[in-house]
């Protein structure tokens, strides 16, 4: 993975002792990172000491969840998901170096996600039939399964690409109401893509899973590899099949309204160590253009 631009050496006495504390701060400083974001539904950056030569990386938990650790400037940090579920509040890391456990606390802070009421035509998409509900179950113990996959890689490309051209949208943690009805809370960024347009993967791995959802519509899952994996929906189709290695950008299909859509749009997660996390913390320039 790139690098960040600054080294320890070169960052303020204050950002030194939050680094030596275990808790990294969200400048610029660490850009190769996701920004960080100690909130429900954000990313934890924790220093989990200097990397030394023939050591092997650390390991760590959140929970029963192992947490991705990556090698930036010679130091290992853990690069944590938090779940839009998760209560603020004192959480606490597992570690594990060599045959030494820790444990290194850090916080989670509150944050406010707005609302948004949307009406959806086709009833049946929002109160379900028997059938729809059995299906539906099916699918999300499915989905629960591929998000805390896990697949050990040398290293994990964590400066992710827009996965499609159009106008951001949808966005991350709103609490959403359909035909006034509460439902889950909004957990991804939507990009109002004009059907087939090209969808692209935010970053190199291999394909997890391929399938046509009654929610989430058709799907493809990429696996980046120490339990970072991104989903795009919606698709019209696709064009790779599970277990195809994929390069940053590579076409993976194209934008639709299949499942539950207003309208023709690319409906992007990223899932950390089990969690859905904001997508836009991991792009450097999202959010910029409304």
């Amino acid at each position: 993975m790139n690098k960040v631009k600054s080294s320890f050496s070169s960052l303020s006495a204050a950002a030194l002792l939050g680094a030596l504390l275990g808790i990294l701060p969200p400048a610029s400083a660490y850009a190769a990172l996701p920004r960080a974001a100690s909130v429900p539904g954000g990313v934890a950056l924790l220093s989990l000491g200097p990397v030394i030569a023939d050591a092997e990386r650390p390991r760590a938990w959140l929970g029963e969840q192992q947490v991705l650790i990556v090698d930036d400037d010679g130091q290992w940090v853990a690069v944590v998901g938090l779940a839009l579920e998760t209560l603020p509040g004192s959480q606490q890391l597992r570690v594990q170096m060599a045959d030494e456990t820790r444990f290194q606390a850090f916080d989670v802070k509150a944050k406010d996600y707005p609302e948004q009421r949307i009406t959806i035509k086709d009833s049946s998409k929002v109160e379900l039939s028997a059938s729809d509900l059995a299906r539906v179950t099916s699918e999300l113990a499915t989905i629960q399964r591929l998000k805390r996959h896990w697949r050990d890689a040398a290293d994990t490309d964590v400066a992710f690409m827009l996965p499609a051209q159009g106008r951001q949208t949808g966005r991350f943690g709103v609490r959403r109401f359909f035909n006034g009805e509460a439902r889950s809370a909004h957990a991804g960024f939507d990009i109002a893509a004009a059907r087939g347009t090209a969808v692209r993967a935010s970053a190199s791995g291999q394909v997890l899973a391929v399938d046509d959802y009654f929610f989430n519509g058709k799907t493809v899952f990429v696996d980046h590899g120490n339990g970072l994996i991104s989903m795009y929906c919606h698709l019209e189709r696709s064009t790779v099949q599970a277990g195809d290695a994929i390069a940053k950008g590579q076409g993976l299909g194209f934008s639709g309204m299949s499942g539950r859509a207003t309208g023709p749009h690319l409906h992007w997660s990223v899932i950390l160590n089990g969690a859905m996390v904001d997508p836009e913390l991991f792009i450097a320039t999202a959010g910029k253009t409304r």
